[in-house]
């Protein structure tokens, strides 16, 4: 799609509006906090007004980056995390892989056997992922029941194993922080279709972070920049 048309009639520079997505999506920041930010730069934007940039250009960034992910290895560490949404917990499925490179997410209303199918589904249906060779899990007793419905539809390789290990899993736990803090500065999500929008682009901010981009280093901030200016194709 056409720089001209992602960007079609918006009233700010498209340079500052992925500035404001990125900033949102990679640190701390309430809409409210970016707005008085902005401010100080000479960018009068309202927070509703960035709040729209990243619900719309959140979702479009992770699309984008999906192809230029690195591939992953193949032992995986899974586990759900909670994610407030209209006041109710709802959960979020994440899952890395021994060295921390994120495999996959997935938003569910429910924690169960089916959940946890469609999130393995999810995964195994990704092009960086590799085929497991073991899955790492809590003790969650959803776990086993979806690993042996996939095994026994032949999604999973016979050879794979399903390890229940609560201390082989601290390496998703600890993940788990990042994608935490960037939500605590609000007041939890006001529907599923925001939660989900949002997720998306703090996941694949913290994949670039953690340098699985193509070409795209861990800890160069202004080459990822660059690199999201690219993607949509705008010059910075």
């Amino acid at each position: 799609m056409a720089t001209q048309t992602l960007f079609k009639w918006r009233h700010f520079e498209a340079e500052m509006i992925l500035l404001c997505v990125r900033w949102y999506l990679r640190y701390a920041l309430s809409y409210r906090d970016l707005e008085e930010i902005m401010a100080e730069r000479g960018l009068l934007v309202d927070h509703t007004t960035i709040y729209r940039w990243v619900q719309h250009y959140a979702p479009k960034l992770e699309k984008r980056c999906r192809p230029h992910l690195k591939v992953t290895n193949d032992s995986w560490r899974v586990d759900e995390t909670y994610v407030k949404v209209k006041g109710v917990w709802m959960y979020l499925y994440r899952a890395v892989d021994s060295q921390g490179n994120t495999l996959e997410f997935h938003l569910s209303i429910t924690r169960d056997a089916q959940a946890a199918k469609r999130f393995f589904a999810k995964a195994l249906g990704t092009s960086h992922t590799m085929t497991p060779r073991v899955i790492t899990v809590d003790k969650n007793a959803a776990y086993p029941k979806a690993f042996d419905e996939l095994k026994a539809a032949q999604a999973l390789s016979a050879g794979c194993e399903l390890r229940q290990s609560k201390y082989l899993n601290n390496l998703i736990e600890q993940d788990h922080h990042f994608i935490k803090r960037l939500v605590k500065p609000g007041t939890g999500f006001f529907s599923f279709e925001t939660a989900w929008r949002t997720l998306q682009g703090y996941e694949v901010i913290h994949m670039m972070r953690k340098g699985q981009m193509q070409g795209v280093r861990k800890g160069d901030s202004l080459g990822q920049a660059a690199f999201i200016a690219e993607l949509f194709g705008v010059a910075i």
